[in-house]
């Protein structure tokens, strides 16, 4: 497989991979291993909200909007 990276990208690719002590190609593979994996884990959750909506577990807005105002007071009443 081949990519083509702007120079711009490369430079700084080449910047952390010198920082990091490893090559670009690892940084590389990486990177695309933590994008596939966080993009399978997001495709995974909207799969579980949606069917939690085909079952009715929804919450209104005002519902949601109070439970947020709890939680703003308790942590002011911590902080």
């Amino acid at each position: 497989m081949e990519i083509n990276l702007s120079a711009e990208l490369q430079a700084k690719l080449d910047r952390l991979a010198a920082q990091q002590g490893r090559d670009r190609e690892s940084l590389v593979h990486e990177a695309v291993e933590r994008l596939v994996g966080y993009d399978e884990w997001f495709i995974r959750q909207v799969e579980k909200g949606l069917a939690q909506v085909d079952r009715g577990e929804v919450l209104e807005q005002e519902e949601v909007a109070a439970r947020m105002e709890r939680l703003i007071t308790e942590k002011q009443r911590r902080a």
